[in-house]
């Protein structure tokens, strides 16, 4: 068994590896491990469905520290070692290979896996998902000899893959559940954008649709039939329906799980030792005053810092609002805030979204609840600031390019 005075990562994603910087950061020099299910040392995800797929970005920049940071920082990086069990009454991990690791005190980074499609063909060759650095690999290998491709979901990834293909001039049909992609992130007003961007694109887009069965000929997929009976041809195809918290070990060890191990707002679960970041993460947010599983990049970035502090024994909490980012064709957005499904009013534009260069605010009872810039930069810190605020705003000034968002606040 490990050494029981050891700090533990569960998880060598970003949110792992950030985590051993901010306890060498704040002093802590004890024991440290850091452990990976994966062979890859830690690395990004949004290069796999941006730049490393486009071509645009080299491998070695997806990942988070250079390989020799690890032993330069005494921090004992473990891959291909995933945690199969949480024994919290004895501060004891099960490892796959059987092994036993202690800890005084541990964090859960283990992040999500890719909602899996249950329908007859999933499992065919040519069914692609991506979540891994070789999951993006063997896409963009797929890109350099298809023709045509078929893209079940039309979320972040599958929206950010399309793309890729049509960089890559492969055909793409986008097969979506929902009246338009997005539709339930970004509300009807500004999902249209991206429907209308894809479709210029020479994207064909099928709303509304359910599948039924992914088709292949000689154990490889050949498309996709729907429920109606239609036949979507396609050589390979590409599934992004979402992702689901790597919780079960925590709730097989009796922490509270609900979408996630269940924090607060110091990360910290139900048991005072275990802590948790990241996409397996569901935490209360001091400002937003609800529990938040956010799935994207900034949260794995910064809440490690706070999850590190809190383990030893600072009083912090982790309060930064919800951001991410998209870079598809000519368009790069950032968005900043927090809508529930329906929890808006009201959608103002600053500029016309026609355009693709302009801003778009949420709005309920007059209060900004998130902002989007679209190819328009540095005004993330004015729309924090005016979600944070929680002020009613004059909807006509926050509209006219003219007024500045400072001056709003």
């Amino acid at each position: 068994m490990g050494t029981s005075n050891a700090l533990v990562i569960a998880g060598a994603g970003l949110a792992g590896a950030k985590a051993a910087e901010a306890l060498r950061e704040e002093g802590f020099d004890g024991p440290l491990v850091l452990l990976g299910d994966e062979r890859e040392r830690p690395y990004e995800r949004p290069p796999l469905s941006k730049g490393y797929l486009l071509g645009t970005s080299e491998r070695e920049k997806a990942y988070v520290h250079p390989s020799r940071w690890y032993g330069d920082h005494d921090v004992d990086l473990r891959l291909g070692t995933a945690v199969t069990a949480i024994d919290p009454a004895a501060h004891e991990l099960t490892l796959a290979d059987g092994s036993r690791q202690g800890y005084a005190k541990l964090l859960l980074a283990t992040g999500a896996a890719p909602r899996r499609l249950s329908v007859p063909g999933a499992e065919l060759d040519g069914v692609h998902y991506l979540r891994q650095l070789g999951d993006s690999d063997t896409l963009k290998e797929t890109f350099r000899h298809a023709t045509r491709i078929a893209v079940i979901g039309g979320g972040w990834i599958g929206l950010e893959t399309t793309a890729a293909a049509r960089a890559a001039g492969v055909e793409v049909t986008v097969l979506e559940a929902a009246e338009l992609p997005l539709l339930k992130v970004l509300g009807r007003e500004v999902a249209q954008v991206f429907a209308d961007l894809h479709t210029d694109h020479g994207v064909e887009i099928r709303c509304g649709v359910q599948v039924g069965e992914i088709t292949g000929t000689l154990g490889h997929a050949d498309g996709v039939q729907l429920a109606d009976g239609t036949h979507v041809p396609a050589d390979a195809v590409i599934i992004g329906i979402g992702v689901v918290p790597n919780s079960r070990p925590a709730e097989d060890a009796g922490l509270e799980v609900d979408n996630g191990v269940r924090v607060d707002a110091q990360l910290r679960s139900s048991h005072p030792d275990i802590h948790a970041a990241g996409d397996v993460a569901n935490a209360f947010h001091p400002l937003l005053e609800t529990h938040l599983r956010v799935e994207h990049w900034a949260n794995a970035l910064h809440q490690p810092a706070t999850a590190a502090k809190a383990m030893l024994g600072q009083d912090v909490a982790y309060d930064r609002l919800p951001y991410f980012f998209t870079d598809q064709y000519d368009l790069g957005m950032e968005y900043t805030g927090y809508v529930a499904p329906g929890g808006y009013d009201r959608v103002v534009f600053r500029g016309d979204p026609g355009s693709r260069e302009f801003l778009a605010f949420w709005l309920s009872d007059g209060r900004v609840l998130a902002g989007m810039n679209v190819n328009i930069w540095d005004v993330v810190e004015p729309i924090r600031a005016l979600v944070t605020s929680g002020r009613t705003v004059d909807t006509a000034r926050l509209a006219d390019p003219g007024v500045p968002l400072a001056e709003l606040v």
